[in-house]
């Protein structure tokens, strides 16, 4: 039971992830999955991401 609640956690997890990343990149800015984390790039993306909601909402709430 245990080792199926932790599979159901990673698959979750690894979806998170990965809807992260999707919603980053159809905002325009690159981002890949490492691991366990998303990492964006781009010019200017500090302050992008304080100025636009939706890069700082990416992900949450889509599981």
């Amino acid at each position: 039971m245990r080792a199926a609640v932790v599979r159901m956690v990673e698959r979750r997890a690894a979806v998170r992830r990965a809807s992260i990343a999707a919603a980053l990149t159809a905002a325009g800015v690159e981002a890949v999955v490492v691991g366990e984390d998303v990492r964006a790039s781009g010019r200017g993306i500090v302050a992008r991401w304080w100025r636009d909601m939706t890069l700082r909402d990416a992900g949450r709430g889509r599981l």
